[in-house]
């Protein structure tokens, strides 16, 4: 039924008047929408992101990635195009270490400035805790937490679920979107929708900071965009997904497993911090922008099937 109800839905795409290249995006968009449809159900009808055990987040992290692949099979599109090669190696470095940049100012101002706000010894605390060496938080929080939070969190768990996105929105999305408007617009438009997609989770379930919708909506919203920047020219300039993967994964890791954990949600910090605060919002514009002075550095583009 299911398998039906799609193949009716890639017939009425190639049925619309319009070139191979736009058939290809708004099958995507129609496939990744279609498919998350479930799991944000569910996220919704909870209230939470973490339901059925953190289940229901993967899922809906890999629809994307669903998509592209329906989406590949159903154009006959060479699954190579989406960007599998790890070479040249040092983009996938540089992608692991530019969230650590642009985070890490953002969360010692809040720190410094806004008393009270620095909360590590609970995060050791609880990692000391974890670890069954409560009488010595510091010590396993630094020797023990940190580096395995740092590798093996970020290889084994953030780069799992981040690649599923990835192979959708930069693996399939991105390169096709350069290719028909240009790097500027290009990553505009999956920046836009790349933050549509977070919209029901962030509406209507728990996946904010506690502050108004109308805030947290604005400021998630203008660090995707830039973001899209960031990732869009490592994606390009390589052509590869797994820089953009990585940088994914390592934005999750250290801004929700770690610099989050260690900061307390008092006076005004939550409107800085997290993903749904100003200063992310304006670190990663910063970044994004040197990025796009490099745009030409990317263009002509790596052939897409069009």
């Amino acid at each position: 039924m299911i398998a039906s109800y799609v193949r009716g839905l890639a017939s009425v795409v190639q049925s619309c008047s319009m070139g191979p290249r736009a058939k290809e995006i708004l099958a995507f968009l129609v496939f990744v929408f279609l498919f998350s449809s479930l799991p944000y159900f569910l996220m919704i009808h909870t209230g939470h992101i973490g339901a059925g055990e953190g289940l229901v987040v993967r899922l809906v992290m890999w629809c994307p990635a669903l998509a592209a692949l329906t989406t590949c099979r159903l154009f006959r599109i060479d699954l190579a195009s989406l960007g599998w090669s790890w070479r040249p190696a040092r983009y996938v470095g540089w992608a692991y270490v530019i969230p650590i940049l642009y985070a890490l100012p953002v969360y010692v101002a809040t720190w410094t400035f806004i008393p009270g706000s620095f909360s590590f010894s609970t995060f050791a605390a609880t990692m000391g805790a974890s670890f069954g060496f409560p009488g010595s938080p510091r010590a396993t929080t630094f020797l023990l937490a940190l580096p395995l939070l740092a590798i093996l969190g970020t290889v084994t768990t953030s780069l799992a679920y981040a690649l599923g996105e990835e192979i959708g929105w930069r693996g399939f999305l991105l390169p096709r979107l350069v290719g028909q408007f240009g790097f500027t617009v290009g990553c505009l438009l999956s920046g836009c929708i790349w933050a549509l997609w977070h919209y029901p989770e962030l509406l209507f379930a728990d996946y904010n900071a506690g502050t108004s919708p109308a805030y947290a909506l604005t400021c998630f919203t203008l660090m995707v965009i830039g973001l899209s920047y960031v990732i869009g020219w490592l994606r390009l300039k390589s052509n590869s997904l797994w820089p953009a993967a990585m940088l994914h994964a390592s934005h999750n890791l250290f801004i929700q497993g770690i610099f989050d954990p260690m900061t307390a949600t008092t006076g005004r910090a939550r409107y800085i911090t997290t993903e749904f605060g100003f200063g992310m919002a304006l670190t990663i514009a910063a970044t994004a922008f040197y990025f796009w002075t490099c745009r030409k550095s990317v263009e002509p583009l790596p052939t897409v099937p069009a």
